[in-house]
């Protein structure tokens, strides 16, 4: 990832917005579909490339050392019946191998910092999932401590990169299914295998969402 600048503020976010309002603290997610880290795609539908996440895990590191105050973190969107359509495709089919692998990483070390805020910062990280959350928009939901899906009767949650692209899901999806919410290893693995998702009280009974709201 050379040439890649990991510095930024919330000053100069392009796809992220941070509210901090007494001990209680918004990420709104409007991501730029002309904002790509490099050319060659759009990230529509909230979709994300590495340049989002760098966003993200500045906000979550400045929300951490310099809001010690903030108690709890609301994850949102702020586009209309959308919450994150995950990874942009386009972005990771113009990658090389190298890139798509550290892509993942960082991903990843991003939803381990949200987890670990929660843990051991006092920041509880709620998902407020106002849309249709999918792949990668799931998992970062399911890096939340609670998620709330509106229940409008067409948002939904899933995970449907094994059905559409014949790939696992990349940043913790299945585990956090099982370890964290405690999802029967049975039903996520028919979780994983649905492309269309799952919403309303039905998300609730299978333990993908904490409410339907």
């Amino acid at each position: 990832m050379a040439g890649v600048e990991f510095r930024t503020a919330p000053t100069h976010y392009r796809h992220w917005t941070l509210k901090v309002e007494g001990d209680v603290a918004t990420l709104t997610m409007d991501v730029a579909e002309q904002g790509g880290l490099v050319p060659g795609y759009e990230l529509k539908l909230n979709s994300y490339d590495l340049g989002v996440d760098i966003e993200l895990y500045d906000a979550v590191q400045r929300l951490r050392f310099e809001h010690p105050g903030v108690r709890a973190v609301v994850v949102t969107s702020g586009k209309e019946k959308v919450f994150c359509a995950g990874a942009n495709i386009r972005m990771l089919a113009a990658s090389d191998h190298a890139w798509k692998v550290n892509f993942c990483k960082f991903t990843n070390e991003t939803r381990n910092a949200v987890e670990d805020a929660t843990a051991h910062s006092g920041q509880t990280y709620l998902a407020a999932v106002n849309g249709t959350a999918s792949g990668g928009g799931y998992e970062l939901a399911l890096a939340c401590e609670r998620i709330l899906l509106v229940d409008d009767r067409s948002t939904t949650v899933s995970l449907p990169e094994l059905p559409l692209l014949g790939v696992l899901p990349g940043t913790g999806g299945l585990t956090r299914l099982v370890d964290k919410r405690h999802v029967r290893r049975d039903l996520a693995d028919h979780f994983a295998t649905r492309p269309e998702g799952v919403g309303g009280a039905r998300a609730v009974r299978r333990r993908l969402v904490d409410e339907a709201v």
